[in-house]
Protein backbone atom coordinates (compact mmCIF):
# COMPACT_ATOMS: atom_id res chain seq x y z
CA UNK A 1 0.00 0.00 0.00
CA UNK A 2 1.79 3.35 -0.88
CA UNK A 3 2.02 5.74 1.69
CA UNK A 4 0.71 9.18 0.87
CA UNK A 5 4.06 10.62 0.76
CA UNK A 6 4.98 8.49 -2.33
CA UNK A 7 1.51 9.38 -3.70
CA UNK A 8 1.24 13.50 -3.78
CA UNK A 9 3.76 14.62 -6.49
CA UNK A 10 2.25 12.00 -8.66
CA UNK A 11 -1.24 13.45 -7.71
CA UNK A 12 0.30 17.27 -8.31
CA UNK A 13 1.67 16.13 -11.23
CA UNK A 14 -1.67 14.48 -12.50
CA UNK A 15 -3.46 18.09 -11.59
CA UNK A 16 -0.94 19.96 -13.76
CA UNK A 17 -1.40 18.09 -16.49
CA UNK A 18 -4.96 17.90 -16.07
CA UNK A 19 -4.41 21.96 -16.19
CA UNK A 20 -2.44 22.18 -18.91
CA UNK A 21 -4.74 20.00 -20.92
CA UNK A 22 -8.19 20.81 -19.65
CA UNK A 23 -8.06 24.40 -19.60
CA UNK A 24 -7.32 25.94 -23.10
CA UNK A 25 -9.75 23.41 -24.38
CA UNK A 26 -12.85 24.73 -22.10
CA UNK A 27 -11.37 28.52 -22.89
CA UNK A 28 -11.46 27.56 -26.39
CA UNK A 29 -9.53 29.95 -29.11
CA UNK A 30 -8.01 33.19 -27.75
CA UNK A 31 -7.47 36.52 -29.72
CA UNK A 32 -4.78 39.46 -28.58
CA UNK A 33 -6.84 42.26 -27.25
CA UNK A 34 -4.65 45.31 -26.72
CA UNK A 35 -7.04 47.25 -25.29
CA UNK A 36 -7.17 44.46 -22.25
CA UNK A 37 -3.51 44.47 -21.80
CA UNK A 38 -1.54 44.22 -18.45
CA UNK A 39 -4.89 43.88 -16.48
CA UNK A 40 -4.27 42.75 -13.15
CA UNK A 41 -5.90 39.78 -11.49
CA UNK A 42 -10.29 40.45 -11.40
CA UNK A 43 -13.02 39.02 -12.35
CA UNK A 44 -12.97 38.75 -15.45
CA UNK A 45 -9.27 37.37 -15.87
CA UNK A 46 -8.43 35.79 -12.69
CA UNK A 47 -4.70 35.53 -12.95
CA UNK A 48 -4.72 39.11 -14.96
CA UNK A 49 -3.97 39.41 -18.78
CA UNK A 50 -0.62 39.46 -20.64
CA UNK A 51 0.69 42.71 -22.44
CA UNK A 52 -0.84 41.22 -25.82
CA UNK A 53 -4.52 41.34 -23.38
CA UNK A 54 -4.34 36.84 -23.64
CA UNK A 55 -6.03 35.63 -20.24
CA UNK A 56 -2.83 34.59 -18.54
CA UNK A 57 -4.07 31.65 -16.80
CA UNK A 58 -4.72 30.23 -19.77
CA UNK A 59 -1.61 31.58 -21.47
CA UNK A 60 0.14 29.61 -19.12
CA UNK A 61 -1.87 26.29 -19.16
CA UNK A 62 -0.60 26.08 -22.69
CA UNK A 63 2.91 27.06 -22.11
CA UNK A 64 3.13 24.38 -19.37
CA UNK A 65 1.18 22.00 -22.48
CA UNK A 66 4.15 22.77 -24.51
CA UNK A 67 6.70 22.94 -22.05
CA UNK A 68 5.61 19.14 -20.25
CA UNK A 69 5.42 17.81 -23.92
CA UNK A 70 9.04 18.81 -24.85
CA UNK A 71 10.66 18.21 -21.83
CA UNK A 72 8.92 14.50 -22.06
CA UNK A 73 10.38 13.76 -25.04
CA UNK A 74 14.02 14.92 -24.15
CA UNK A 75 13.16 12.92 -20.89
CA UNK A 76 12.07 9.66 -23.25
CA UNK A 77 15.04 10.49 -26.26
CA UNK A 78 17.98 10.93 -23.61
CA UNK A 79 16.61 7.65 -21.45
CA UNK A 80 16.55 5.69 -24.97
CA UNK A 81 20.16 6.53 -25.67
CA UNK A 82 21.53 5.79 -22.41
CA UNK A 83 20.42 2.65 -22.03
CA UNK A 84 21.11 1.76 -25.45
CA UNK A 85 24.43 3.04 -25.47
CA UNK A 86 25.12 1.70 -21.95
CA UNK A 87 23.79 -1.85 -22.88
CA UNK A 88 25.73 -1.69 -25.64
CA UNK A 89 28.99 -0.41 -24.11
CA UNK A 90 28.53 -3.70 -21.49
CA UNK A 91 27.36 -6.22 -24.06
CA UNK A 92 31.00 -5.57 -26.32
CA UNK A 93 33.41 -5.01 -23.37
CA UNK A 94 36.88 -4.56 -23.51
CA UNK A 95 38.76 -1.64 -25.21
CA UNK A 96 34.76 -0.27 -26.47
CA UNK A 97 33.95 -0.12 -23.35
CA UNK A 98 36.35 2.25 -21.99
CA UNK A 99 36.33 4.47 -25.24
CA UNK A 100 32.26 4.84 -24.55
CA UNK A 101 32.76 5.64 -20.99
CA UNK A 102 35.61 8.29 -21.95
CA UNK A 103 33.47 9.55 -24.37
CA UNK A 104 30.21 9.97 -21.39
CA UNK A 105 33.34 11.52 -19.25
CA UNK A 106 34.19 13.94 -22.08
CA UNK A 107 30.32 14.80 -22.52
CA UNK A 108 29.51 15.36 -18.99
CA UNK A 109 32.75 17.89 -18.22
CA UNK A 110 30.93 20.02 -21.10
CA UNK A 111 29.17 22.81 -20.15
CA UNK A 112 25.20 21.98 -21.04
CA UNK A 113 23.71 24.62 -20.87
CA UNK A 114 26.23 26.39 -23.36
CA UNK A 115 26.35 23.35 -25.47
CA UNK A 116 22.47 23.52 -25.30
CA UNK A 117 22.22 27.31 -26.26
CA UNK A 118 24.65 26.58 -29.72
CA UNK A 119 22.77 23.41 -30.57
CA UNK A 120 19.34 25.29 -29.79
CA UNK A 121 20.46 28.54 -31.69
CA UNK A 122 21.36 26.61 -35.18
CA UNK A 123 17.63 26.32 -35.60
CA UNK A 124 16.68 28.82 -33.91
CA UNK A 125 12.36 28.09 -32.78
CA UNK A 126 12.20 24.52 -33.82
CA UNK A 127 11.51 22.54 -31.15
CA UNK A 128 13.04 19.41 -32.68
CA UNK A 129 16.17 21.24 -31.67
CA UNK A 130 15.49 21.97 -28.44
CA UNK A 131 14.87 18.42 -27.52
CA UNK A 132 18.20 17.36 -29.53
CA UNK A 133 20.36 19.74 -27.66
CA UNK A 134 18.93 18.75 -24.31
CA UNK A 135 18.99 14.58 -25.35
CA UNK A 136 22.24 14.93 -26.55
CA UNK A 137 24.10 16.54 -23.32
CA UNK A 138 21.87 14.66 -20.54
CA UNK A 139 22.36 10.97 -22.04
CA UNK A 140 25.85 10.31 -20.23
CA UNK A 141 24.49 9.86 -16.75
CA UNK A 142 21.74 7.39 -17.45
CA UNK A 143 24.66 5.28 -19.77
CA UNK A 144 26.91 5.99 -16.82
CA UNK A 145 23.88 4.15 -14.42
CA UNK A 146 23.04 2.02 -17.01
CA UNK A 147 26.53 0.76 -17.08
CA UNK A 148 26.92 0.22 -13.03
CA UNK A 149 23.72 -1.66 -12.93
CA UNK A 150 24.76 -4.06 -15.61
CA UNK A 151 28.30 -4.44 -13.94
CA UNK A 152 26.69 -7.19 -11.06
CA UNK A 153 24.83 -8.95 -14.09
CA UNK A 154 27.59 -9.61 -16.41
CA UNK A 155 29.73 -11.41 -13.57
CA UNK A 156 26.44 -13.52 -12.27
CA UNK A 157 26.42 -16.74 -13.21
CA UNK A 158 23.12 -17.14 -15.18
CA UNK A 159 25.00 -14.58 -17.99
CA UNK A 160 27.86 -17.02 -17.78
CA UNK A 161 25.69 -20.04 -18.14
CA UNK A 162 24.24 -18.35 -21.46
CA UNK A 163 27.45 -17.58 -22.79
CA UNK A 164 28.94 -21.08 -22.51
CA UNK A 165 25.90 -22.36 -24.11
CA UNK A 166 26.63 -20.15 -27.35
CA UNK A 167 24.27 -17.27 -26.54
CA UNK A 168 24.93 -14.75 -28.72
CA UNK A 169 25.93 -10.92 -27.48
CA UNK A 170 22.41 -9.90 -28.94
CA UNK A 171 20.07 -12.12 -27.22
CA UNK A 172 22.31 -11.84 -24.17
CA UNK A 173 21.97 -7.99 -24.33
CA UNK A 174 18.26 -8.13 -25.12
CA UNK A 175 17.07 -10.92 -23.18
CA UNK A 176 18.75 -10.60 -20.37
CA UNK A 177 20.87 -7.39 -19.34
CA UNK A 178 18.07 -4.83 -21.10
CA UNK A 179 15.26 -6.42 -19.14
CA UNK A 180 17.58 -6.10 -15.88
CA UNK A 181 17.87 -2.01 -16.84
CA UNK A 182 14.04 -0.87 -17.07
CA UNK A 183 13.49 -0.14 -13.37
CA UNK A 184 16.32 1.56 -13.81
CA UNK A 185 15.63 3.18 -16.88
CA UNK A 186 12.24 4.32 -15.71
CA UNK A 187 13.60 5.88 -12.59
CA UNK A 188 16.37 8.10 -14.71
CA UNK A 189 13.55 9.16 -17.09
CA UNK A 190 11.89 10.48 -14.30
CA UNK A 191 14.78 12.12 -12.83
CA UNK A 192 15.47 13.92 -16.26
CA UNK A 193 11.89 15.65 -16.43
CA UNK A 194 12.97 18.31 -14.01
CA UNK A 195 15.96 19.00 -15.53
CA UNK A 196 14.41 18.96 -19.02
CA UNK A 197 11.53 21.19 -17.36
CA UNK A 198 14.38 23.85 -16.40
CA UNK A 199 16.34 23.28 -19.52
CA UNK A 200 13.62 24.13 -22.03
CA UNK A 201 12.48 27.30 -20.21
CA UNK A 202 15.77 28.43 -19.69
CA UNK A 203 16.54 28.47 -23.49
CA UNK A 204 13.00 30.08 -24.39
CA UNK A 205 13.95 32.33 -21.70
CA UNK A 206 17.38 33.17 -23.22
CA UNK A 207 15.71 33.48 -26.94
CA UNK A 208 17.23 30.75 -28.55
CA UNK A 209 14.48 28.45 -27.97
CA UNK A 210 10.59 28.89 -28.96
CA UNK A 211 9.52 31.85 -30.78
CA UNK A 212 8.29 34.21 -29.05
CA UNK A 213 4.94 33.82 -30.64
CA UNK A 214 4.47 29.86 -28.98
CA UNK A 215 3.15 29.87 -25.43
CA UNK A 216 5.83 28.26 -23.05
CA UNK A 217 6.75 28.81 -19.72
CA UNK A 218 10.08 30.10 -21.03
CA UNK A 219 8.78 32.74 -23.74
CA UNK A 220 6.05 33.64 -21.00
CA UNK A 221 8.86 34.37 -18.05
CA UNK A 222 10.81 36.23 -20.69
CA UNK A 223 7.87 38.37 -22.31
CA UNK A 224 7.62 39.41 -18.14
CA UNK A 225 10.30 41.03 -17.98
CA UNK A 226 9.61 44.45 -19.52
CA UNK A 227 6.36 44.01 -17.62
CA UNK A 228 7.12 43.72 -14.58
CA UNK A 229 9.35 46.79 -14.79
CA UNK A 230 5.72 48.50 -15.30
CA UNK A 231 4.45 47.10 -12.53
CA UNK A 232 2.73 43.85 -13.86
CA UNK A 233 3.99 41.47 -11.03
CA UNK A 234 1.48 38.62 -12.21
CA UNK A 235 3.05 38.17 -15.43
CA UNK A 236 6.10 37.20 -13.97
CA UNK A 237 4.62 35.28 -10.66
CA UNK A 238 1.81 33.31 -12.53
CA UNK A 239 4.55 31.17 -15.01
CA UNK A 240 7.15 31.29 -12.50
CA UNK A 241 4.61 29.96 -9.73
CA UNK A 242 3.34 26.99 -12.35
CA UNK A 243 6.97 26.23 -13.10
CA UNK A 244 8.23 25.92 -9.66
CA UNK A 245 5.24 23.46 -9.15
CA UNK A 246 5.84 21.55 -12.12
CA UNK A 247 9.58 21.03 -11.33
CA UNK A 248 9.38 20.63 -7.84
CA UNK A 249 6.78 17.61 -8.16
CA UNK A 250 8.99 16.10 -10.73
CA UNK A 251 11.71 16.10 -9.01
CA UNK A 252 9.40 14.62 -6.02
CA UNK A 253 7.82 12.43 -8.12
CA UNK A 254 11.47 11.19 -9.01
CA UNK A 255 12.43 10.56 -5.44
CA UNK A 256 9.36 8.60 -4.64
CA UNK A 257 10.49 6.77 -7.53
CA UNK A 258 13.45 5.87 -6.75
CA UNK A 259 12.75 4.92 -3.27
CA UNK A 260 10.20 2.92 -4.19
CA UNK A 261 12.65 0.87 -6.82
CA UNK A 262 14.78 0.55 -4.27
CA UNK A 263 14.50 -3.22 -1.85
CA UNK A 264 14.15 -1.52 2.35
CA UNK A 265 17.47 -1.44 4.09
CA UNK A 266 18.58 -4.90 4.92
CA UNK A 267 16.69 -6.31 2.53
CA UNK A 268 17.40 -8.16 -1.13
CA UNK A 269 14.73 -8.55 -3.52
CA UNK A 270 15.03 -11.61 -5.13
Amino acid sequence: MFRLGVLAPWLVLAVVATIAVGLPLLAGDQAPDFADSLRGPGADHLLGTDHSGYDLAVRTAQGLQISLVIAAACAVVATLLGVVIGVGSISVGGWVDAVVMRVVDGVNALPHLVVGVVIAAMWRGEPLAIIASIALTHWPAVARVVRAELLDNTSAGWVETARLAGASRTFIATQHLLPAVIGQALVAMTVLLPHAVWHETTLSFLGVGLSPDEASLGTLLGQARGDVLSGAWWTLAVPGVALMITALACAAAASSLRRTSLPPAGEVWR
